[in-house]
């Protein structure tokens, strides 16, 4: 059974308090969203090298392997421990409601982690770029399935409205924040695995957009010289579509719940709990 909203939402408070505290050592916290960064682009050079060869077979089954390979991700931020700011949008949002941070905080926490989110995307995408996997595997005059993909998703993204991104951003970390939410209202590691699982799949499937992934996309885009993934597009994607995730995760998972929970919230707080950390602080 999940604990009790309010329960979970206490939880989530005394996260959003521990990661106040890391920030008091820069350099680790550093490290944990530099980790975090790469950890999504484990799942989006996935995506690509395994999807490649069927968007070239123009499988109709492309967008639900996309979406059935990607949740490793997350699964990976939760489990190993790290930083994301996709997470971190709903967690300082329901700190700021359980009165453990302040805004202040939680906007530093956001800024922090995004800017080692980047930094950890852009240098993952450099080591895979030195590797070679992703112009592998190329037939004589055809480019390589994984690179084909690549530019394919570029050019998709960068065709793409402002408006059409923000709202893809909203709709994405809605459901990336419902994983993390899920997660961290039960104790059984199996069920965290299994929720994860079916909300990044349904984001991907859907074709909704993750700035951290973007992140190692464009960066990918840009060391393998893709048309279309230039600095420009780069930062108006990661702006654009930053925002829509933090109206996503922060304002219809982050203080929906908050707002659900905050009635008893605050004294379960202020009691001893039992926090799960790999399910409420590594989002």
């Amino acid at each position: 059974m999940p604990i009790p909203i309010s329960q979970a939402l206490a939880e989530q408070g005394q996260a959003a308090a521990d990661k106040v505290d890391s920030l008091r050592k820069p350099g680790r916290y550093l490290v944990s969203s530099l980790l975090a960064g790469a950890f999504i682009g484990v799942a989006a050079v996935l995506l690509l090298t395994v999807a490649g060869p069927l968007l070239a077979a123009s499988s109709p089954y492309t967008k639900l392997v996309e979406g059935l390979v990607f949740g490793v991700a997350l699964t990976l931020v939760v489990f190993a421990g790290a930083e994301l700011t996709t997470g971190n949008m709903m967690t300082t949002v329901q700190g700021v409601i359980a009165r453990r941070c302040t805004a202040g905080n939680a906007a530093a926490l956001i800024i922090g982690s995004f800017v080692g989110n980047l930094f950890g995307s852009v240098l993952f995408a450099w080591l895979v770029h030195s590797s070679g996997v992703i112009t592998s595997g190329a037939a004589p005059g055809h480019p390589a399935p994984a690179l084909a993909l690549l530019a394919s998703l570029i050019k998709a993204k960068s065709a793409e409205s402002g408006a059409a991104l923000f709202f893809r951003g909203v709709l994405c970390n809605f459901l990336v924040c419902l994983g993390v939410w899920m997660a961290a209202r039960t104790r059984s590691d199996g069920a965290k695995l299994m929720l994860i699982f079916w909300c990044l799949l349904a984001f991907v499937g859907s074709g909704f957009e993750h700035v951290v992934a973007n992140m190692t996309y464009y960066a990918l885009g840009m060391f393998e010289h893709v048309p279309g993934a230039t600095a420009a597009e780069f930062a108006r994607n990661l702006g654009i579509v930053g925002l829509g995730n933090l109206v996503g995760g922060g304002l219809l998972v982050g203080a929906a719940y908050g707002f659900v929970g905050r009635g008893t919230s605050t004294r379960l707080a202020d009691e001893p709990t039992e926090i799960e950390k790999p399910a409420t602080v590594s989002a």
